[in-house]
């Protein structure tokens, strides 16, 4: 990576990212801290305060800065382009990948414009990133605080994590956070119906495998998961940052991709930026310089326009299915070994069994976790057991490491379960990749010379939804055939 050693002494840029960290000083920054791009745990090694942000710069590092705000709760949207069999395909044709994408971007404008929201649009390595806030003093923000679920081990979490200045997110602060998950599901639900029909690839909510397409198994993703952990936990790439994913996954890209790409930059763009220029402004230092100098990279504030989205939100089927799903709660640890335990292995199929033979690491993966709620929605299971199963394996010592160090199980098993499961009852899953043959083309068969009963699992969980029957008995032991319904 060659990155010219004035580039971040320029006033602009420094003022730029200043913006982006919420104020005209570093002083007035409302952003709780700055980190590195890391993938993973290693967030809070790296979390410094946003007064080090000119100190950061000059080691070149690849930047973000936390979702986590003092005055304002940020919303953010995240598309990219996925390739499970060929990593290195975004970076080495970023025209087609970027133009996949493209009825996914107008989609978000149609929608946004809608409810009346503007935002900041920036461009990165692979995708798109859309964002706006709302003041934390806001009616929408009160909103978002009375349908947000917090566990006991998340708040016990947020009490005993610290920001660099010694900060703890507070309770209504976590709530609004929660509550924004809900909504921003149901904001993907509508951005994925309206840009489906328009795109050649599987779009897709999160990071899901999909069969061979034109060049693999490729999907635009709707990334939504930073919604799936605590808030202190994620962060988003700082506007004329460099991007340096393609280096970090250098094994998993080829080495031949990674040597021959130009620096990234991540920068602002707008609806009317072509693509080619857009793709050319993120790997040319003479067009970082300028779209620096001309544009602002403040975080629009869209209160009226957000609580427009989450009433919307609050009457819509999803909502419903969401207030169904809190209805019930975890069995506590105390009882998993009569309860979840006891769950019978024997009558799913291997590639479903296994999952819960081997959590780890078959419950890392979304896929995997979609397969299984699909599969005991099917048996009769209510979601959110589902999601207490779930949470029991990642409770246990299944060779995690330090990986709930900072996450909660809890947490994130409920927000999988609920989208994955939420797909299916408005109706936005059909299961058509629910069936023995998908599951060889997604790679996950275990015995592929053999046939499943999956095809029967995805007659049941249909059925059940049909007929109101979700959640009902017979439950935990029989599918519910044609005959009774």
């Amino acid at each position: 990576m060659s990155v010219p050693p004035n580039l971040y002494t320029d006033a602009h840029i420094r003022a730029r990212m200043t913006e982006f960290l919420g104020g005209s000083s570093l002083e007035s920054a409302t952003a709780v801290y700055l980190a590195d791009q890391e993938d993973d745990i290693v967030w809070r090694w790296s979390a410094r305060p946003v007064s080090d942000l000119y100190y950061c710069l000059e080691d070149h590092r690849d930047l973000t800065r936390s979702l986590w705000d003092r005055e304002y709760l940020l919303i953010h949207l995240d598309i990219e382009y996925v390739n499970f069999d060929f990593p290195g395909e975004p970076y080495l044709d970023p025209e087609r990948s970027f133009g996949l994408q493209a009825p996914v971007v107008e989609s978000i404008y149609t929608t946004l414009n809608q409810l009346g929201i503007r935002c900041l649009h920036l461009l990165s390595g692979r995708g798109h990133h859309f964002v706006w806030q709302i003041h934390q003093t806001s009616e929408a923000f009160r909103r978002l605080t009375e349908f947000g679920h917090i566990l006991p081990s998340l708040e016990k979490r947020y009490a005993e994590i610290e920001s660099p200045s010694g900060e703890h997110v507070t309770e209504v602060l976590a709530r609004a956070f929660a509550g924004l998950g809900q909504v921003i599901e149901f904001l993907a639900h509508r951005i994925q119906e309206s840009a489906a029909v328009g795109c050649r690839i599987p779009v897709q909510i999160t990071d899901l495998v999909v069969g061979p397409v034109e060049r693999g198994r490729e999907i635009v993703c709707l990334d939504i998961s930073e919604y799936g952990d605590p808030l202190h936990t994620r962060k988003t790439g700082l506007p004329f940052s460099t991007y340096q994913k393609p280096e970090r996954r250098r094994p998993q890209i080829g080495e031949h991709v990674v040597t021959q790409l130009p620096t990234l930059f991540v920068v602002p763009v707008s609806r009317e930026v072509p693509i080619a220029l857009g793709i050319r402004a993120m790997r040319n230092v003479d067009d970082v310089l300028r779209i620096a100098r001309e544009t602002s990279t403040f975080i629009p504030t869209q209160d009226d326009g957000t609580a427009t989205l989450i009433e919307e939100y609050t009457k819509s089927d999803l909502a419903r299915f969401h207030r169904w799903f809190y209805s019930q709660e975890h069995d506590p640890p105390e009882k998993w070994p009569a309860s979840y335990d006891r769950t019978p292995l024997e009558l799913l199929p291997k590639c479903v069994r296994i999952i819960l033979e081997e959590p780890n690491d078959h419950l890392l993966n979304l896929s995997y976790i979609q397969l299984l709620t699909r599969s005991l929605l099917a048996f009769g299971w209510h979601p959110r057991h589902i999601a207490g199963l779930i949470r029991s394996k990642y409770e246990r010592d299944f060779g995690w490491g330090d990986r709930w160090r900072f996450y909660d199980p809890a947490f994130r098993a409920d927000f999988y379960t609920r989208l994955f499961a939420g797909l299916i009852q408005v109706g936005r899953d059909e299961g058509v990749d629910f069936t023995c043959w998908s599951t060889k083309e997604k790679g996950q068969c275990i015995q592929p010379n053999v046939g499943c009963a999956i095809d029967e699992f995805k007659e049941s969980l249909l059925l059940r939804r049909k007929h109101e029957r979700m959640a009902c008995r017979p439950f935990n032991r029989l599918l519910l055939p044609e005959k009774h319904s």
